[in-house]
């Protein structure tokens, strides 16, 4: 199996017991499914992937595209992820969800 170009990431509030606690995961009911399907439409080589608590609760739903380490905060629509995904495919990130340090 070749490696992806990209790896996405999104914050599912898992902590080390495997509880969910956090703000992402109740906000992001069934965005995994939505981005895993708008990465195969539009023929992006990514891995989607959920993750434990990234510690940026105040600023999520959180996402992370790799290599590029490109953090995104708020991302809490369908429309969110869309621009994201536009920007990752123009290879600019979506400056009205970047966070900065």
């Amino acid at each position: 199996m070749a490696i992806p170009e990209h790896q996405i990431i999104m914050c599912q509030s898992f902590r080390v017991a495997g509880d969910k606690k956090g703000l992402c995961h109740k906000q992001t009911d069934g965005f995994l499914q939505y981005v895993e399907e708008e990465v195969l439409d539009r023929g992006l080589d990514c891995l989607v992937s959920a993750t434990t608590c990234l510690k940026q609760c105040e600023r999520g739903p959180i996402m992370v595209i790799q290599p590029e380490n490109w953090w995104f905060g708020k991302v809490d629509s369908e429309d969110a992820i869309d621009a994201i995904l536009d920007g990752l495919e123009d290879g600019e990130p979506a400056a009205e969800y970047l966070l900065s340090s």
